[in-house]
């Protein structure tokens, strides 16, 4: 990263940028809430469908991290309620691109005056834009082609209002009925939604998955570029590749394929170093040569877990294929599951059955058969959310809500590929030696030499 020098940052978190987030935001969900008092009132059976869409309609204009956390946690299934998840996963990640005035001051900023003379060529008009920055095409004069990702303006100052105000909209629109405690899940979103503002550890998180992935020949990952990045500009080199989507209609052999390289690029780092890519989105992959290989993009959302919360994967794991509740009850103590009892560890094994049930099942198969890649998870996190009320309340362990999204959004991908293989074979495979004191020991030597602290929690 290149030196800055020591004077005050402009765009560090300000109570008067906060402040300026907060009166913006609050405008556009102040329609959002009277909504919400009106359908709540008089709104009947159809109420909460006219508040998701009031909301969804709210965080559309607002734009900026909090349009960000709701597309987030509409990708959680028991983190909302369907009606909410629907709308809100509608909100488009790709956002209007800020034009060249912004981007002219925000390389001057970086790399100073003379930023342009730097590159062989720079394009003007972003390639890629959303709700944190934008990426844009250029050349180097060593001939490399690079993507330069530039973070909006006053981006710490929006993340912190605007968190505040995501707790005020989740205790307004509380429809969430008791049944799950979500203080944990908020913070989690929350950390990691500041540490996507974070260039420098980006850059960390690339050299860290290149180091993990070293054995995957099948799997590239970008490499940051250094003296071109900053805490607020981050170059890479450029991949190319095709879409996941693109794949959707090859043969059954090549989707199969891809869904295998997708089950080792996202288990393999989890079960060796318990550190996932904690962002599902279609767009961080892309499929090289024609199906033989698979890009991995953006390393905003990395989550580095402690090694005994993979160890209670691994336990629930082997306690559901043997069909063992006391196995299965410690297993969810060990994730950090506080206030359990009989009745809720059944209920929560609903939930585990479906998240492991490919997994359990030694045979070629789909993920799940007749379930469209957006319904995927909803019916049974529905029964989940059902029985909580009458069971719960259940506090979730901050560990469990990437881990989750994570595994819904890669189950996702397999549907969209109709994929047909045998997970229960290669997750064994990817067990094979496991041992966490191993896991630990391998984690601290990667973190170590990416530059990487463990998690603190």
């Amino acid at each position: 990263m290149t030196d800055t020098p020591d004077v005050p940052d402009p765009e560090r978190n300000r109570l008067s940028g906060r402040l300026s987030r907060t009166a913006k935001v609050g405008a556009n969900l102040s329609g959002a809430g009277i909504s919400f008092a009106a359908n709540t009132l008089f709104g009947g059976a159809q109420g909460d469908e006219r508040i998701a869409k009031a909301l969804a309609a709210a965080l559309g204009r607002s734009k900026g991290p909090l349009m960000k956390v709701a597309q987030m946690v509409s990708t959680i299934p028991d983190f909302l309620p369907a009606e909410y998840a629907d709308e809100l996963g509608q909100l488009q990640a790709q956002a209007p691109a800020m034009g060249w005035p912004f981007v002219k001051r925000r390389m001057r900023a970086e790399l100073g005056p003379d930023w342009l003379s730097q590159f062989d060529t720079f394009q003007k008009e972003a390639s890629h834009a959303a709700s944190l920055g934008q990426v844009h095409d250029a050349r180097l004069h060593d001939g490399r082609r690079v993507a330069c990702k530039l973070q909006y303006p006053d981006m710490s100052s929006a993340v912190e209002s605007d968190v505040g105000q995501l707790k005020a909209m989740l205790g307004l629109f509380k429809r969430m009925d008791g049944s799950i405690d979500l203080t944990e899940m908020v913070g989690e979103v929350t950390d990691r939604l500041r540490e996507e503002l974070d260039y420098g550890r980006e850059a960390k998180h690339m050299a860290l998955y290149a180091a993990m992935l070293a054995d995957k020949d099948f799997v590239q990952v970008p490499e940051p570029v250094p003296e071109f990045s900053t805490d607020r500009l981050l170059t890479m080199t450029w991949l190319d590749g095709e879409r996941l989507d693109a794949f959707e209609s090859a043969a059954q052999e090549t989707r199969n394929h891809i869904a295998e390289m997708l089950f080792w690029t996202w288990w393999g780092p989890f079960n060796g170093h318990a550190v996932i890519h904690g962002d599902p989105h279609l767009g961080n992959y892309q499929v090289t040569g024609g199906g033989t290989g698979i890009n991995l993009l953006d390393f905003g959302c990395i989550r580095v877990f402690p090694p005994t919360f993979v160890e209670g994967v691994v336990d629930l794991y082997r306690a559901t294929l043997a069909e063992d509740f006391d196995a299965a009850y410690a297993a969810y103590e060990k994730w950090g599951f506080q206030n359990l009892s009989r009745e809720l560890v059944e209920v929560l094994n609903i939930w585990a059955r479906f998240i492991y049930g490919p997994l359990l099942d030694d045979r070629v198969r789909s993920v799940a058969d007749g379930v469209s890649a957006g319904e995927y998870g909803r019916k049974e996190a529905f029964q989940v959310r059902r029985l909580l009320k009458e069971k719960g309340p259940v506090k979730i362990p901050r560990e469990f809500v990437f881990m989750d999204r994570a595994a819904i959004g890669l189950g996702a991908a397999y549907l969209r590929l109709k994929a047909e293989v045998n997970y229960h074979r290669l997750f064994e495979e990817s067990l094979e030696g496991f041992d966490v004191t191993t896991v630990a020991a391998r984690q601290a030597s990667a973190l170590k030499a990416a530059g990487l602290r463990p998690s603190s929690s």
